[in-house]
């Protein structure tokens, strides 16, 4: 990223430069703007990502990204914009196929060992059949936040929009449901059901 260190700052407000952007295109604009969040950018990388490389790596693509969203969208805040831009750009790393083997889970959002035996469900293409079927036994507030927990790997605060639920709520349906999983997964075989039954959506 030497190419925005070496941009000579101004004294143009963030939004005065979005203009500016926006009416010329011009990189060099994009990049003095740019450089001014580049610390902020690679926190919210380090955060998710938990690999400095692959942070870094992050935020040249970032920077690549804005060349073309900065024109097409209407940004009036450019600090809140561009860090949502980067959590999405770090969630769409986190769920592309090479990196959805593993699911990271939070210290403070698990409960004994509960987590860890659940992912090893996952990771194990045998027991999806006894995994779905398990799933069907959850209440429906449950199964959904599992769902979208585990499998789809969206983070609380996305479950708390998609489903309108308290966060307090979504947190209680998944420790709960991922509870009564175990629980299910640890009694004897399901048997398999007939061929074509729908393994997990």
């Amino acid at each position: 990223m030497a190419f925005l260190r070496t941009i000579p700052p101004t004294k143009l407000s963030d939004q005065e430069l979005v203009l500016r952007y926006r009416q010329g295109g011009e990189k060099e604009v994009l990049g003095e703007l740019y450089q001014r969040y580049m610390d902020l950018v690679y926190g919210v990388c380090l955060k998710y990502l938990k690999d400095s490389e692959t942070a870094k790596d992050a935020v040249i693509n970032i920077f690549e990204e804005l060349i073309t969203k900065l024109k097409k969208h209407e940004v009036e805040n450019f600090r809140p914009w561009l860090h949502q831009v980067a959590r999405n750009h770090c969630l769409m790393h986190l769920r592309s196929p090479r990196n959805m083997k593993t699911v990271e889970i939070h210290a403070d959002l698990v409960q004994n060992d509960e987590s860890t035996h659940l992912n090893g469900v996952l990771e194990k293409e045998e027991n999806f059949v006894k995994l779905e079927y398990c799933l069907s036994t959850l209440t429906s507030e449950q199964q959904k936040a599992i769902r979208m927990f585990y499998l789809e790997g969206k983070c609380y605060n996305e479950i708390v929009e998609l489903t309108g639920h308290e966060w307090n709520q979504v947190r209680s349906f998944i420790q709960n449901g991922r509870r009564n999983l175990k629980i299910c997964m640890e009694k004897n075989p399901i048997p398999t059901p007939n061929p074509g039954a729908g393994l997990i959506k």
